[in-house]
């Protein structure tokens, strides 16, 4: 996820996204995302000077960015072939990380954020995650499915993707994406076929 030829900021945006995929949001300081990333600690505060809340933010919007950018390229294909590659990145992730990295936006998601303040993070995940279903539920609708069904359809793809990639990671198999794979291939075959 890091590439070294990538600008500064972008490497550090990139790089906080993959330690956050790893280690979560608590256990990750500005320092270690700024060591991820191969940047020093003062370039990554005049990128950044809201420091590791403003990091994390962009992190989560890179990370749903680039997913919402596959599925887009995807889904041209159809919904089947969008989510088979929806997926697959998370497959490969999840293995060739050795089970040790899964989503970002998800990681936010799941932690707490603090009492006295809205999350930008937080808010973030939530439009990466509604951005995922909106591309699922236009692909879903523009193969037949009702527009309600596809909505119901694509959050049960988002969140049975995001909950077997976890599965995954605690597992250390990807038997539990595959599993998932099979099931939501039936159910969008079915949706579409009752359509026809």
């Amino acid at each position: 996820m890091v590439r070294s030829s990538a600008p500064s900021r972008e490497r550090i945006v990139a790089g906080a996204a993959d330690m956050i995929s790893r280690r979560g949001l608590s256990a990750t300081s500005i320092r270690d995302l700024a060591k991820h990333a191969k940047a020093p600690l003062g370039s990554t505060y005049h990128y950044f000077p809201e420091g590791k809340r403003q990091l994390v933010t962009e992190a989560v919007r890179y990370a749903g960015g680039a997913v919402s950018r596959m599925l887009r390229a995807e889904l041209d294909a159809g919904p089947v072939a969008g989510v088979r590659a929806f997926l697959g990145l998370w497959r490969g992730i999840v293995v060739e990380s050795d089970f040790r990295a899964g989503c970002p936006v998800l990681a936010v998601s799941v932690e707490e954020p603090p009492l006295d303040e809205a999350s930008p993070a937080l808010a973030a995940a939530a439009e990466a995650f509604e951005g995922w279903e909106r591309l699922l539920a236009g692909s879903l609708g523009e193969h037949g499915v009702a527009r309600d069904r596809a909505e119901g359809l694509a959050a049960l793809i988002v969140a049975s993707v995001e909950g077997a990639t976890a599965m995954c990671r605690a597992k250390r198999s990807a038997r539990p994406l595959d599993q998932v794979a099979q099931q939501l291939e039936a159910l969008i075959v079915g949706a579409i076929d009752r359509t026809a």
